[in-house]
């Protein structure tokens, strides 16, 4: 028992010491054959959609047949706007019925999802938004200058 670790785990009681010695195996071992097992395949789960699509949505962004008009009263309501948005409806956001610091996060939500999903958000009226989607395109006066709008919710 040279080793002083050793004697120091004995006082312990960490290790016996009559297992002080490493004592060789008397004959070599044979090694153990290796079975390999198949593992079964990994089988993928099903998956449920959340929501069913209606058949107006089936058919595909080519045909546009819906527009939504949303008065929205408070910041919850944006998930309205961004559920039918991520399936390509155009939403119209008429924001009058909200408070200004509610309408600027509103229009700040809608411009990140609109940028997300490559669409455009373009003021239509000082309280009035219109969401894009990428395949729709919007045609109208070019002629008005951003300048003339009021900006006051984007004003910093």
């Amino acid at each position: 028992m040279a080793n002083p670790l050793r004697k120091t785990m004995v006082y312990l009681g960490l290790a016996d010491e009559e297992y002080d010695d490493y004592q060789q195996p008397a004959a070599p071992v044979a090694p153990t054959p290796v079975v390999h097992q198949q593992q079964p395949a990994p089988t993928r789960a099903a998956v449920t959609p959340l929501r069913r699509s209606t058949p107006a949505r089936q058919a595909g962004h080519h045909e546009m047949n819906e527009i939504l008009t949303v008065h929205p009263r408070q910041y919850k309501d944006a998930r309205v706007i961004a559920e039918n948005f991520r399936e390509g409806i155009p939403v119209i956001m008429n924001l009058s019925q909200m408070t200004e610091p509610d309408a600027r996060r509103l229009i700040d939500f809608a411009s990140g999802l609109a940028e997300g999903l490559y669409g455009k958000i373009e003021r239509v009226t000082n309280k009035v938004f219109l969401l894009s989607p990428q395949h729709v395109a919007v045609s109208g006066d070019a002629a008005e200058d951003e300048a003339d709008i009021d900006a006051a919710f984007f004003g910093q």
